[in-house]
């Protein structure tokens, strides 16, 4: 293959070799599927119909499921569909339309854990100020700040590695399109390096957003402890540690995924780490959420008994 445009489609990497093994991921998959679509279905419907639940930190927990929802849609219906008839074809439109929605949904993930990640803060440590800070307005600037950042992150991602002229052939070491695996494909050496260079950016942000979220969350912890209530304790605890769970899980096995050495990477590797970021995270958010917070659990009991009693 001479260039990129005689190429139609790649090849991704096969979830198992035997055909056991590829219905067993495919069962796999449409049960973690199933399970983020119903968990993030409900805290959107949940959030979206409890009036008493319109309040900063459930309005961007409704935006975080949107982006779960989006992620795990863009990646796994593929990968279920290979599994399911033993192929491993992608058109390069299909690959095109992955990558950009993949960094689209990744980069809203991320900015949105970061802008929760504040909202604690600012609720446990400048409680007084937290109506000025996080009114309706502010929140809705930081939300569509989040979704217009990751839309021109992505779009200018996907440009620029799909104008790169491929001359490798078309075979993916990954179950799904990423840039890391269409860059080995390059037989351009400048616009490798550009591309690469703006990876490298975008796993700073995504570092320095993990700064941030750590460097609030020291600030969090001291301001509990100092909470003489053991009450209070468990209040801020039970809302700040999931989220610290969830959004280490993400973004470290992101970072890692794009930073580590080349001598440790492998096939299997990427596919594991892979899943951590793309598949875990968007099944396990609603649980962890809906399980530590009353509130919530008791929205998406009351929407759920509604529906049975309609139904």
């Amino acid at each position: 293959m001479s260039n990129s445009s005689s190429i139609s489609h790649f090849l991704l990497l096969a979830w198992a070799d035997t055909r056991q093994l590829q219905l067993l991921h495919f069962c796999l998959l449409l049960g973690i599927s199933l399970a983020a679509l119903l968990g993030n279905g409900l805290i959107i419907s949940a959030v979206a119909c409890g009036h008493h639940l319109h309040t900063p930190m459930f309005f961007f927990l409704l935006n975080l499921a949107l982006s779960d929802l989006g992620s795990i849609c863009t990646t796994v219906p593929k990968a279920m569909h290979n599994s399911l008839w033993d192929t491993r074809t992608i058109s390069y439109s299909g690959c095109a339309a992955q990558v950009f929605l993949f960094l689209f949904f990744m980069g809203a993930e991320v900015s949105l854990q970061t802008i929760m990640c504040y909202d604690r803060y600012v609720s446990i440590c400048k409680p007084l100020h937290y109506g000025t800070l996080l009114g309706s307005r502010a929140c809705a600037h930081m939300a569509a700040a989040a979704w217009a950042s990751a839309f021109l992150h992505a779009l200018l991602h996907t440009a620029n590695t799909f104008s790169l002229p491929l001359c490798q052939g078309n075979v993916l070491a990954q179950s799904f399109c990423e840039i890391p695996q269409i860059l080995k494909l390059s037989c351009s050496h400048s616009h490798y390096l550009r591309e690469v260079g703006l990876l490298a950016v975008g796993d700073c942000v995504a570092f320095g957003c993990f700064v941030f979220i750590v460097f609030s969350y020291v600030q969090i912890f001291r301001a509990v402890l100092r909470i003489p209530s053991e009450q209070g304790w468990h209040k801020a605890f039970s809302t700040c540690l999931p989220h610290l769970a969830v959004v280490s899980l993400f973004l470290s096995t992101i970072i890692f995924a794009h930073l580590k050495p080349p001598s440790i990477s492998s096939p299997s590797l990427d596919l594991a780490v892979s899943v951590l970021y793309l598949v875990v995270p968007p099944a396990l958010n609603p649980l962890i959420y809906s399980l530590r917070n009353q509130e919530l659990k008791a929205a998406v009991w009351t929407l759920m008994t509604a529906w049975f009693q309609k139904h």
